[in-house]
């Protein structure tokens, strides 16, 4: 079992309680700017990126629609996980003016989060690639659980969609045994052997911080370690401590520059929680025509 290998709650659910969330906070008692509009008037309107970027977020959006008025008829000129350019017309929605106007802000805002976060993905999975070419190398770019409250699952998919995969999801299907576990726990060994009883058969990770901690972990049998701001030449003993025994995983302070810094080193997974907190959101804009 692998960090990557987790799977994504039934993200169908979750989209479901955020659209939800989502419309309760911006609609309150009702959009009193949209009762300027005829109830009955129809309308059509595009909405365009105005940036280059990676497009996430359809179901989403869809999703938004569907809650305020299930005859809206949405089409699309995307799929999720494609670059598209600016100026591109991602989809063109027909229907009650009203529901158009109403839905506008947060379909965008969900559309433009997830994108951000899947061009952000996108960015750092490229330069893992092109590291992996040049040194034969087979990394993995993971995100971490530093996702907005509430968006994790859909998060998650975006940086799939970006090229890059997923450590655990949450904190129920994976145990990553960190530095204050192991105090509470009395230890490295003892916190692996509890790991066992709790629940057998999930993937058990270690967080170290040195080389003497990386042999506990090893001797505890860990699937996976964490090294934790270790210098290039400590990673390269630990590679050596771990090879067979155990997968190798770099985390803390990977930017983009650190990243192309961390491109020779054969580790298995780089994991960064800039994918999903340092996203920038795309600029989109709808247009309406009534």
């Amino acid at each position: 079992m692998q960090p990557q290998d987790t799977a994504i709650p039934d993200i169908t659910a979750d989209l479901q309680r955020a659209v939800r969330t989502a419309l309760a906070e911006d609609l309150g008692s009702g959009d009193i700017t949209a009762q300027l509009i005829p109830a009955d008037r129809e309308a059509r309107a595009r909405v365009i990126t105005r940036e280059d970027c990676v497009v996430c977020g359809r179901a989403w959006v869809e999703e938004v629609f569907r809650q305020l008025d299930p005859e809206l008829q949405l089409t699309w000129h995307c799929e999720d996980g494609d670059r598209v350019a600016a100026e591109t017309v991602l989809f063109e929605l027909a229907g009650n003016a009203r529901a158009i106007l109403t839905g506008e802000r947060t379909a965008l805002n969900f559309l433009q989060t997830l994108s951000g976060t899947a061009t952000t993905a996108s960015q750092y999975a490229e330069r893992v690639a092109a590291a992996n070419a040049a040194h034969g190398t087979n990394i993995r770019i993971l995100d971490t659980r530093k996702t907005i409250p509430g968006l994790r699952s859909a998060q998650k998919y975006a940086v799939l969609c970006g090229g890059g995969h997923n450590h655990r999801i949450g904190l129920y299907d994976a145990f990553l045994i960190k530095e204050n576990h192991i105090a509470a726990a009395g230890g490295i060994g003892n916190a692996i052997a509890q790991a066992r009883r709790i629940k057998p058969g999930a993937l058990v990770e270690v967080e170290v911080e040195n080389l003497e901690e990386l042999r506990q972990a090893l001797d505890g049998g860990a699937e996976v370690i964490m090294l934790d701001e270790f210098s290039d030449t400590d990673t390269r003993s630990a590679l050596e401590l771990a090879r067979g025994r155990a997968r190798i995983e770099i985390s803390g302070s990977v930017d983009s520059e650190r990243l192309q810094q961390l491109a020779g080193l054969d580790v298995d997974y780089i994991s960064s929680g800039s994918l999903t907190k340092h996203l920038r959101a795309i600029d989109l804009s709808l247009r309406i025509d009534l």
